[in-house]
């Protein structure tokens, strides 16, 4: 395939994969909204007014990029995770690994659908925060750029969840043992320099923190490590789901019998 069918065959996919979520935008975008703006008024403002500071910042402003972030990286998976199943499931994708299209080519165009789906609820949840607190934007490409990352990465761990799967059951075993206690202990509703030394240690090991921290360092300034840790973090990571992405997609995993 020459580059101009290349592009033709990730723009194909791209479109899918965004008119997949914006068709049924009722049950992609709207509930993750709904849910934030209960954060905002439970851990926002109820809980939040009693804390006080945080950081030299309100409790509601410190934890609305954590808030944020948490969309993100719950809607880059799950598109990726749904619609990779899905086209399994009804053969899709084995007809598209056979095809002339390159795999980096597939892989690209899924993921491209997470990060698409992850930036539009990630805007959403943005403008609704907007009713609770201020928006200030100290670092914007940092946050941009942190933002997209992490939807790329979790996009990637989306594709490898539904590569695997067997039937739909399994592709909410990781969303529910795994991403949910790695985004809640991810530092966004508190700063690990509340935490005893052991446990500091430990949140280290949590590579959401570091997302976590990167985008609050975006908007707010603070973080509890240098924002370049995270680029290293979130790199390795993608480098590495990325790669054994590619493989499973060469190898035919659980896509051909």
């Amino acid at each position: 395939m020459n580059a101009q069918q290349k592009w033709i065959a990730y723009y194909t996919i791209l479109i899918k994969e965004v008119l997949r979520f914006t068709r049924i935008w009722k049950q992609t975008i709207l509930p993750p909204v709904i849910t934030t703006s209960l954060y905002f008024v439970i851990f926002g403002n109820l809980i939040g007014s009693q804390i006080g500071d945080m950081e030299g910042h309100r409790y509601i402003d410190f934890i609305m990029p954590g808030l944020i972030m948490m969309t993100v990286i719950t809607n880059a998976y799950a598109n990726v995770v749904a619609s990779f199943y899905g086209s399994k499931f009804q053969g899709n994708i084995a007809e598209m690994l056979v095809s002339p299209i390159p795999n980096w080519i597939i892989l690209a165009g899924f993921v491209s659908g997470g990060v698409a789906r992850g930036i539009a609820v990630g805007v959403a949840v943005t403008l609704v925060s907007l009713f609770f607190t201020q928006l200030h934007m100290q670092h914007f490409w940092i946050m941009a750029s942190i933002i997209i990352l992490t939807a790329a990465l979790f996009s990637l761990a989306g594709l490898i969840n539904a590569v695997y799967a067997n039937n739909f059951d399994d592709i909410n075993i990781i969303p529910t043992f795994v991403l949910t206690p790695l985004t809640y202990l991810g530092g966004v509703f508190y700063s690990i320099s509340m935490l005893s030394p052991l446990w500091q240690k430990a949140s280290l090991l949590n590579p959401v923190l570091y997302m976590v921290n990167g985008f609050r360092y975006g908007i707010l300034g603070i973080a509890d490590m240098p924002v370049w840790v995270s680029y290293c973090v979130i790199m390795a990571f993608i480098l590495a789901l990325g790669g054994f992405s590619l493989h499973l997609l060469d190898k035919g995993t659980g896509t051909r019998s």
